[in-house]
Parts: C-alpha cells; sequence; structure tokens
C-alpha cells in the first residue's frame, strides 16, 4: 500500500473511529486556518460521512471536504495505519460542528449554519514506532 502523509495527501473527516487506532496517535486541536494551510499543502482525501453537515462544513473552513464515494469506509494497513481506497495515511484532520446549546440534528437534516456555534478542528497524526 501507499502511504501518504505531511507532503503528499492527508485525510478529512467529520468523525474517525476510535476502533481503528491501535498504535500511538497524537491528537491535537487545531484551528481553521491550521487546517487551510494543511489543505494548500496537501491533497485532501475525504471520508465525510454525514451529508448533513457537509455543505456547513465546506462553508466554515474554506475548503472542498465531499468524498469521492458515498459515505467511505476507513480500513487499517498491516502497520495499523488507516487506510482509504488503498493508500494509508498518517495524518488525519477532524472536523465536527460544536452546536448551539440543545440542538441536536433530525437524522438526515442538514444543519444550518446558524445552529452551529463553532467548529472542533483536530489533527491526528500516526507516529512511526
Amino acid at each position: 500500500m501507499m502511504r501518504m502523509g505531511q507532503k503528499g495527501h492527508t485525510l478529512v473527516g467529520n468523525s474517525f473511529p476510535l476502533s481503528l487506532i491501535t498504535r500511538r496517535v497524537v491528537i491535537e486541536p487545531a484551528s481553521v486556518q491550521d487546517l487551510q494551510v494543511a489543505a494548500a499543502d496537501r491533497h485532501m482525501r475525504s471520508f465525510w460521512g454525514h451529508a448533513n453537515t457537509l455543505v456547513a462544513a465546506e462553508t466554515a473552513m474554506g475548503i472542498a471536504l465531499a468524498p469521492q464515494t458515498e459515505r467511505p469506509v476507513l480500513v487499517l494497513d498491516e502497520e495499523g495505519h488507516p487506510s482509504l481506497a488503498g493508500m494509508s495515511f498518517e495524518e488525519c484532520w477532524v472536523v465536527t460542528p460544536i452546536y448551539v446549546d440543545t440542538f441536536r440534528p433530525k437524522v438526515g437534516e442538514e444543519v444550518p449554519l446558524a445552529r452551529i456555534r463553532n467548529w472542533q478542528v483536530l489533527r491526528m497524526r500516526w507516529e512511526n514506532a
């Protein structure tokens, strides 16, 4: 499998399944600007799974976040790195909305920007052991 990291490609999604963490991972809070800089330097491979927040996230982040396929599936490669469509990665950005108090979208309901108070951006990096 081809491994992607700092200079080439990186993952981006709306969540990351903790069941896929089987080796040391560093998770750091980041800013929207950090994500935009990363997106300018690398090709972002999206595994965005919630269509209801996609438009709002793309608007807020200022970058394309739509995946190449609907609800793509991440798996682990033989070394415990996340893999998408045959490509393995050492970095992943996770972007999640912070909703206004008491708001939870209904299943399939598109979330308007007015219902999102802010965004949580996390940068995940898999360490080479």
